[in-house]
C-alpha cells in the first residue's frame, strides 16, 4: 500500500494467490499448528475441478471474503501518518468482518461497532497476543448472560467494566446499588459497576474451575475521560481513570510476552459457552435463489 502511495503502483500483483505446491506437505509439518489449514485449503484445486468454473469462482470469492485483506487507497493521503490511518481503518473493518464470519456462517454486525472508539482502540493498539471478548454473551445454566469486556493476556484474564460519560465527569461510588455521576452542576445516577464486575468474575472463575484451568483473574473499572472516586473500593479491584489511563494502556501495549498455552485454554473455555447468532451462508444463497425450503 505504501508502494502504491509513493509510486502509483498497482497492488494487484502483490495479491496473487500462489499456486498450490505439486508435492504434498512434508510429514514433519503434521505437528505444526498450521497443518490443519493446509489440510483445509490444500484440496481447493481438486474441489474446483469437481464443481466447475462458476461454482469454483464463487467458492474462491467466499473464502476471500473471510480471509483476504486487500487495502485500497480510496483517497490520496498527504503524508505517511494519513496513509497509516487509512490502512488501520480498513484493517479495523476487516477485523470486524473476520470476527463475525466463518467459512460456513455469517453474523449480522451491529453498525455501532464500526463507530465504537474503545473497541477500535483495543483492536488497533494492543498486541496481537491479546485475546479480546467485547461484551460477549455466554450461556450459563442454559440462560444467556451478557458480560462486559474480557481481555485475556498471556498471563492473566482482565475483567473490565467501563464508566464513560461527558468529558471530565466524576463518578462517586458507595456501597449501594447506584453511584453518583457529577458533571458541572448536574447530577445523575449510574448502576454500581461492581455489581456486574463481581458477577463477571464469578462466572469466568467458574468456567475456568470446571475445566481445571488455573489462570489469574483481575478486575478493573476504567474510564478514559472521567474521574472515579470511591474510597471503599475492594482490594481486589483496580481503578483506572483519566489520570492514569494512558499510562496503564501504554503498559499493556509494551508487553512482549508471547502467547501461552494456558491463555488458549482459558479463551477456548469461554468460547465453548459463548452464544452465537449467525446465518448459514448456504441458507443465504438459497434465499437469494428463492429456494429457502431446501434447508431444514
Amino acid at each position: 500500500m505504501k508502494t502504491q502511495w509513493e509510486h502509483g503502483a498497482d497492488l494487484s500483483d502483490w495479491r496473487q494467490i500462489p499456486e498450490e505446491p505439486e508435492e504434498p506437505v512434508e510429514q514433519t509439518e503434521e505437528g505444526k499448528w498450521y497443518s490443519p489449514l493446509f489440510r483445509l485449503f490444500g484440496n481447493r484445486k481438486a474441489r474446483s475441478e469437481d464443481v466447475g468454473p462458476i461454482e469454483a469462482e464463487k467458492e474462491r470469492q467466499d473464502e476471500a471474503d473471510v480471509f483476504d485483506f486487500n487495502p485500497n487507497i480510496i483517497y490520496h493521503p498527504k503524508n505517511l501518518e494519513q496513509l497509516r490511518k487509512l490502512y488501520l481503518d480498513q484493517l479495523y473493518h476487516f477485523q470486524l468482518k473476520w470476527a463475525s464470519s466463518t467459512m460456513l456462517e455469517r453474523s449480522k454486525l451491529d453498525a455501532g461497532f464500526m463507530r465504537d472508539s474503545l473497541l477500535r482502540s483495543f483492536t488497533q493498539r494492543l498486541p496481537d497476543s491479546y485475546l479480546l471478548f467485547y461484551y460477549p454473551i455466554l450461556k450459563v445454566k442454559k440462560a444467556p448472560v451478557e458480560l462486559d469486556i474480557l481481555l485475556i493476556t498471556p498471563i492473566e484474564c482482565l475483567c473490565i467494566s467501563v464508566l464513560e460519560g461527558e468529558d471530565a465527569a466524576a463518578f462517586i461510588g458507595d456501597g449501594e446499588r447506584f453511584w453518583t455521576k457529577k458533571f458541572g452542576d448536574e447530577e445523575s445516577r449510574v448502576l454500581n459497576p461492581l455489581i456486574g464486575l463481581n458477577r463477571m468474575e464469578k462466572i469466568v472463575s467458574g468456567i475456568f474451575a470446571s475445566q481445571n484451568i488455573e489462570f489469574p483473574i483481575k478486575k478493573l473499572i476504567i474510564s478514559r475521560n472521567g474521574y472515579i472516586d470511591y474510597p471503599g473500593m475492594p482490594f481486589d479491584t483496580a481503578v483506572i481513570d483519566r489520570r492514569m489511563y494512558e499510562e496503564w494502556f501504554s503498559s499493556l501495549r509494551k508487553s512482549t510476552v508471547p502467547m501461552k498455552f494456558n491463555q488458549f485454554k482459558a479463551a477456548q473455555s469461554i468460547l465453548d459457552v459463548g452464544q452465537t447468532t449467525a446465518v448459514s451462508r448456504l441458507f443465504e444463497e438459497q434465499i437469494e435463489q428463492g429456494q429457502p425450503d431446501t434447508i431444514e
